[in-house]
């Protein structure tokens, strides 16, 4: 199993382009994003290439490799132009032993009571986290497009041994959690 997450394209060809190269050269079973696919939203400036139809088109062209969750930037009217749903607000994933939700992550208060030992996926801070609160793991992959913090672009590469938060430029890991 190998997975690779992502968050917040916010409808920028560039880094989308480069998140499908990363796709394809990490061999990755999934691609699980985290919401915030085409939509810069009213609070970013516009990211690197902005272009949603070209966005549409990388994604659609992997649409059976994808597991999506609504961002707070998603609306109906994404759903008409993509080829996979985007409109859940979680996922309950089961992998191995492992008890994953992905979310977005403007709605965390909604996840105070999940089974402890599980991971918590989530984007929106644009910013990547590995820290475990109340026997939860919590887990950003930071932004595709528009990072914060002086973080770098970043997904992760989730595996049976672990994660892997990784440098989109480069592919360079800079942070991991092993299982």
């Amino acid at each position: 199993m190998k997975w690779l997450i992502a968050s917040d394209i916010h409808g920028s060809a560039f880094y989308c382009r480069m998140l499908m190269e990363k796709f394809k050269e990490e061999k990755a079973d999934r691609l699980l994003l985290l919401g915030d696919l085409l939509y810069h939203g009213p609070r970013n400036d516009l990211p690197k290439e902005y272009a949603p139809k070209a966005v549409i088109e990388m994604l659609n062209f992997v649409s059976d490799d994808i597991i999506c969750v609504r961002g707070n930037c998603e609306a109906e009217v994404d759903q008409m132009v993509l080829n996979f749903p985007v409109l859940a607000d979680y996922a309950v994933i089961c992998v191995g032993d492992k008890t994953i939700y992905a979310t977005h992550g403007h709605h965390l208060d909604n996840f105070k009571n999940i089974r402890k030992d599980s991971i918590l996926l989530f984007g929106h801070t644009h910013i990547p986290e590995n820290t475990e609160k109340d026997g939860i793991l919590h887990v950003n992959p930071g932004s595709v497009s528009i990072p914060k913090q002086n973080s770098p672009h970043s997904y992760i590469v989730m595996n049976d041994n672990g994660l892997e938060w990784k440098d989109l430029t480069n592919g360079e890991t800079y942070m991991e959690h092993k299982f």
